[in-house]
């Protein structure tokens, strides 16, 4: 089996995509952080020292996913031209769903910038509440689903 980020000496290497066509690619990831129950009701009530906590994930959701090249060894830079974020309120868990949506039209897809994108936003609720709860878990990082380039659309069944 060739591994695509090896060369033929078994070096390093980032694949080279000069050939491959420009295509619309669009990724959607989400991931969950569970808290205890006063954490999540400082967070809900803006009641947390550091600041609002959801729209600073939100903001650092977004700009993990642009920097994402810079955090995974052979991932190429790439031009984004939109990135969404939702946050969801989970009462039951107690605590929170993040869900990045990354979309460019590029020769390489967004699947690793959706997933740092959700990767670095749940840490920033963590890093924000965790005087409050130390013991907060950080759940179910997922690709949920990615469309466009060669392989094709995938979507994760329910």
């Amino acid at each position: 089996m060739n591994l695509t980020h090896l060369d033929e000496n078994d070096m390093p290497k980032m694949v080279d995509v000069s050939n491959k066509d420009d295509t619309e690619r669009v990724a959607i990831a989400s991931g969950k952080i569970k808290m205890s129950q006063e954490a999540y009701d400082a967070v809900i009530e803006h009641k947390v020292k550091k600041g609002n906590v959801l729209q600073t994930a939100i903001i650092a959701a977004i700009m993990g996913a642009k920097k994402t090249s810079d955090l995974i060894p052979m991932c190429h830079p790439l031009m984004i031209t939109s990135i969404k974020c939702d946050v969801e309120e989970l009462p039951k868990l107690p605590g929170f769903k993040l869900k990045v949506r990354v979309k460019l039209k590029g020769k390489t897809g967004v699947e690793m910038e959706a997933l740092t994108g959700v990767s670095v936003g749940l840490l920033t609720i963590y890093d924000m509440v965790k005087a409050i709860d130390k013991s907060m878990e950080i759940l179910d990082i997922i690709l949920e689903e990615k469309t466009g380039g060669k392989s094709g659309s995938f979507k994760r069944r329910a």
